[in-house]
């Protein structure tokens, strides 16, 4: 029997508007993590701890935003699809197998600094945010005029 609190999740997955879907997000990695572009399905393994390795042998390191910023809700949609309240249970059955959620960073500055500093590591970002001193492995959306 479904708890309310899952029915809540479900709930908010359903009602998430489709706009959020529509925010363009760059998913970047550390230089030379990876020599080719990802998939949308090569990084929800990595965001779901499925993958934790690159090719090279260094270990993946993703980082999230907070659950309620716009991107981190467009990712989760768009890549892991679902809202991210609707993976707390995957979560929770995931720690008990030794497994942690990614990290979570406050801003997408932190995201960059953090990506451009750990190797191994991946997040994603507003295609409209500078992404120097990181690689985009993968573009979502239409890339819009950022202002300058």
């Amino acid at each position: 029997m479904p708890t309310i609190l899952s029915l809540l999740a479900l709930w908010l997955a359903l009602a998430l508007p489709a706009a959020a879907a529509d925010l363009p997000f760059a998913v970047i990695a550390a230089p030379g993590a990876t020599d080719h572009p990802l998939t949308r399905e090569s990084v929800a393994l990595i965001f779901k701890r499925k993958q934790n390795y690159w090719e090279s042998g260094t270990r993946i390191q993703p980082v999230n935003l907070p659950p309620a910023h716009p991107l981190r809700r467009a990712f989760s949609r768009v890549i892991l699809g679902h809202a991210p309240e609707a993976l707390e249970d995957y979560w929770r059955e995931m720690y008990f197998h030794g497994v942690l959620p990614p990290h979570v960073l406050a801003s997408e500055e932190a995201v960059i600094l953090f990506v451009r500093a750990t190797p191994g590591a991946i997040g994603y970002v507003s295609t409209c945010v500078p992404q120097h001193g990181v690689s985009v492995v993968l573009t979502v959306g239409e890339v819009p005029t950022c202002p300058k």
